[in-house]
């Protein structure tokens, strides 16, 4: 005797009845949506196209980041001197 099986006389309920089956469904589901959504979101708003002369802008960033470093140099020399202790 299978205890799974439906009392004599009743008929066992269609799949789609089950919520167990419907949570199984569902999480699939919900993946197939995001993907579909992420697509549409990836092609209504493509990525900017890095500028063509990148390199020499990064370049020049860098030589106006030496340059301000430079200008404070005199004030880093001092704090530093101020901070160490002299010697005897």
């Amino acid at each position: 005797m299978n205890p799974n099986a439906p009392p004599s006389g009743a008929t066992p309920a269609p799949w789609w009845k089950h919520g167990l089956v419907w949570m199984v469904i569902a999480g699939p589901a919900f993946v197939v949506v995001a993907g579909i959504a992420t697509l549409v979101i990836a092609v209504r708003q493509p990525d900017p196209v890095v500028t063509p002369d990148y390199y020499r802008r990064g370049i020049e960033i860098n030589k106006a980041l030496a340059a301000r470093d430079k200008a404070a140099l005199p004030a880093m020399q001092g704090r530093n001197h101020a901070a160490t202790p002299t010697a005897p």
